[in-house]
């Protein structure tokens, strides 16, 4: 089923080209209620930023990786992203029970399965980098290079190796990185948030 984009598609697009007029515009209009929420829930307007910007950065990074398309507006789906990773870094950091102050809204499925959808996508990434640095050395070097250059023969030749071996090599080297990811006790937890 082909879903149709969202007008607020546009920020999506921004970020991938780095627009900064759009940026701005989406800073100017969206974090004030994020860095409202997050100084209300024991945060500093420093963590309300912290909290944007790695937002941001998942979502470019979920856009740039697959062809992510907006089925919904814009602000609720940022918001309940950053209200998120905000809860589970408190959550991470905190002994005492924390009170959250909450205004009451509503969430869409869209707006939920959006959020989901993009919180398994970040950490499916970050499993994926911290086996690919347990993986280290030949292996991560020249796996490192083929998400680079992504031409096996540029691979190749930037590694002094043939060709051949550098396929062969970069497919024994996803084999193992991909029994480590799978072996990996988070990784059965990343269907289910």
């Amino acid at each position: 089923m082909d879903k149709k984009a969202h007008a607020d598609q546009r920020y999506i697009i921004a970020l991938l080209n780095n627009d900064n007029r759009v940026l701005g515009e989406l800073y100017q209009k969206y974090s004030g209620k994020i860095v409202g929420y997050i100084t209300k829930n024991s945060g500093t307007y420093d963590d309300a930023q912290d909290v944007i910007q790695e937002t941001l950065i998942t979502i470019f990074h979920q856009a740039k990786e697959k062809n992510f398309i907006l089925t919904c507006p814009f602000d609720a789906y940022f918001y309940l992203l950053c209200k998120r990773k905000w809860l589970n870094k408190i959550n991470k950091k905190s002994i005492k029970q924390v009170t959250i102050l909450e205004e009451i809204t509503s969430v869409s499925d869209e707006q939920e399965r959006l959020a989901n959808e993009t919180e398994i996508f970040e950490k499916r990434s970050s499993l994926f980098e911290e086996k690919l640095i347990e993986l280290g050395g030949k292996c991560k070097e020249l796996l490192d290079l083929a998400f680079k250059i992504k031409k096996m023969d540029k691979v190749a030749e930037a590694l002094g190796v043939t060709y051949g071996y550098a396929r062969k090599k970069k497919s024994e080297c996803i084999g193992k990185l991909t029994k480590m990811v799978k072996g990996s006790s988070k990784f059965n937890n990343l269907t289910t948030i």
